[in-house]
């Protein structure tokens, strides 16, 4: 929990129920209990959010929020595991992965994501809900309802199995071509590049995988000890259009030879000016076309 507690506003971008609506029920059934600051101001507790969130979602399900409000919490809880067994919705499932994010709840989150992984296959799984789940998880830390160390806590466990999958593959190089991939200096998101990474691998390309934050220079430095036939980047953290657009050139220029794939949230942002042969990838089915 945030040091301070949550704000209503934070409760409403969190389980989605409109603040005029929490302040409605907690007037009319009593359902949270706040607390307040020095100066008046409401705010509220994990048990609070926990609260609201698992309402929302039996009131979304179709529960009677006068009905829900007399539960006990054992009630409450028991009726959310019901339906989250029976449940298979994309948006389900990460609401409910929520919920073990800001519980840090281990056992929980890592036995969802393996029923997640085995219900819709490792790859559905990944975009359509790990990935889902990254963009919500982006949303609630631009408005402060979630600290770092929940996103780091969830990518830790997402990145383990990313790789867990990436190592089932092996090594066959059955193209023959080779595909580099890496993050700038300053990046540090790397679920993205890890999932394009597999998918290279998958379809028998040479993977040469950096990962993070690697200094421009060393990228020169690879050529020098093995052949290079693509390049792949990704640009997630803020960058100014015209800083991107320089290190595009740059990078065209180290690898002339060489096609190379760009994606990211600061790509589509800034739509900046490519260089020729620097292709943007906007989805995995994009960079298919070029793998297949």
């Amino acid at each position: 929990m945030k040091t301070e507690g949550y704000s209503i506003k934070d409760l409403e971008v969190l389980s989605g129920v409109k603040a005029h609506t929490i302040r409605i029920w907690e007037k009319r059934y009593n359902l949270l209990s706040p607390g307040r600051t020095d100066t008046n101001i409401r705010y509220y507790s994990d048990g609070d959010l926990r609260r609201i969130l698992n309402v929302s979602l039996l009131v979304n399900s179709g529960f009677k929020i006068s009905k829900v409000a007399k539960l006990d919490e054992q009630k409450i809880k028991n009726s959310v595991i019901e339906i989250t067994e029976n449940k298979t919705s994309e948006s389900d499932y990460v609401d409910r992965l929520i919920l073990h994010m800001l519980n840090f709840d281990n056992i929980g989150f890592y036995n969802f994501t393996n029923e997640i992984i085995k219900q819709k296959g490792f790859e559905d799984a990944v975009l359509k809900v790990f990935f889902a789940l990254f963009e919500r998880i982006g949303t609630y830390w631009q408005v402060g309802t979630i600290f770092p160390a929940q996103e780091h806590y969830v990518t830790s466990i997402l990145r383990q199995k990313l790789i867990a999958e990436i190592d089932k593959l092996g090594f066959e190089n059955r193209n023959g071509s080779t595909i580099l991939f890496f993050l700038p200096e300053g990046e540090l998101h790397e679920m993205s590049l890890l999932f394009y990474s597999y998918l290279a691998q998958k379809n028998g390309y040479n993977v040469i995988y950096l990962g993070q934050y690697v200094p421009f220079e060393d990228l020169a430095k690879v050529q020098t000890h093995i052949k290079i036939d693509y390049v792949f980047t990704a640009f997630i953290n803020a960058i100014p259009k015209e800083e991107l657009e320089n290190y595009l050139v740059e990078l065209k220029e180290t690898f002339q030879h060489q096609k190379v794939f760009v994606t990211g949230w600061q790509i589509q942002h800034n739509n900046p000016v490519l260089p020729r042969s620097v292709k943007i990838i906007q989805d995995y089915k994009d960079f298919n076309k070029y793998l297949c």
